[in-house]
């Protein structure tokens, strides 16, 4: 990992845990606020905001915290970005709740925007109204092993009615798939129930079918991901992102002989795909469209490359 890349990342980092320090809630008006404010007469478009906050998916949250990280670094307060905006320090927040939370935040007015690590859905379109929708890149779900899981001496490609027998729990021992494997339970880790990546993960491949209920339900991707680093056991459906962010830490498996490759992302070939989205209501502040003018320039899709993901060009 080159030096630029270690600071970026390190610096959203710090930028994440400071927003869980400071609390979103703190410095976003409420609704109710905005409300008092139309009443005394000050249109909240016309009120400069030095402040963009965005909160879902926790897939997303470390990439728009790269680029925003890169873009404070790069300018630092505000009439650097443009000279008719005022000279105030550039503040953008990022937490991760979920992508089910990122559409909530947007509907309740606690953050600017949304971001989503799978379709937006047409009720939530619905609900928002006036919505604005980025997409902004691809992941997929790989189904991931330890380096160490004694299946990858035998087998390095799973079909779906296989992995859907894993998750769902009918196949409970490793040595049920192949009878060479030892007889050891298989941990299932998986995102929570609420999180983007269940929701793609149970169209694409369960179906009708259940996870297991005993399955261990991680609150973050990078918490799946580090659940599965730590037991060779272990068996979960790990970004495309993170496994390339911790490549040689675990392995994906081809599904139904098609490996997780950008290629194969990108034409559809690999099934298990979903978008990265960011999502606004109403109109883009000038500040606001400042910086999205980032995210989706060369220069924002590159960072998410950069991340591990597939930028959308």
């Amino acid at each position: 990992m080159n030096t630029r890349k270690s600071i970026v990342i390190l610096l959203s980092l710090l930028l994440v845990f400071a927003l869980a320090l400071t609390g979103c809630t703190t410095n976003t008006p409420s609704p109710s606020d905005a409300n008092n404010q139309q009443t005394e007469g000050n249109n909240e478009k016309d009120t400069f905001k030095a402040q963009i906050t965005f909160n879902g998916s926790s897939t997303l949250a470390p990439v728009m915290s790269a680029i925003a990280t890169d873009f404070i670094e790069g300018n630092t307060t505000w009439n650097n970005v443009d000279a008719s905006f005022p000279e105030e320090n550039i503040a953008i927040y990022v937490s991760a709740g979920g992508s089910g939370a990122g559409v909530k935040a947007v509907l309740d007015n606690t953050a600017d925007f949304g971001m989503l690590a799978r379709e937006i859905k047409d009720e939530e379109l619905e609900k928002i109204g006036d919505a604005k929708v980025f997409k902004l890149g691809i992941d997929a779900l790989t189904v991931s092993v330890n380096p160490e899981n004694p299946i990858l001496q035998v087998r390095d490609d799973l079909p779906t009615e296989e992995v859907r027998k894993i998750f769902a729990g009918e196949y409970k021992y490793w040595d049920e798939i192949d009878s060479s494997l030892p007889h050891r339970e298989i941990v299932v880790v998986i995102r929570d129930l609420s999180g983007g990546a269940h929701e793609v993960f149970q169209k694409s491949v369960m179906g009708d079918a259940q996870i297991r209920e005993d399955a261990i339900q991680s609150p973050s991707m990078g918490a799946l991901v580090t659940k599965v680093i730590e037991n060779k056991d272990a068996i979960g459906y790990a970004s495309f992102g993170m496994v390339n962010q911790n490549a040689g830490k675990l392995v994906p498996l081809k599904v139904d002989g098609v490996e997780a490759t950008e290629e194969n992302i990108v034409n559809g070939l690999y099934k298990i795909s979903r978008p990265l989205i960011a999502v606004k209501r109403g109109e883009l502040t000038p500040e606001q469209k400042a910086f999205m003018d980032v995210v989706t320039s060369e220069k924002g899709l590159s960072i998410i490359e950069e991340m591990g993901f597939v930028p959308v060009r």
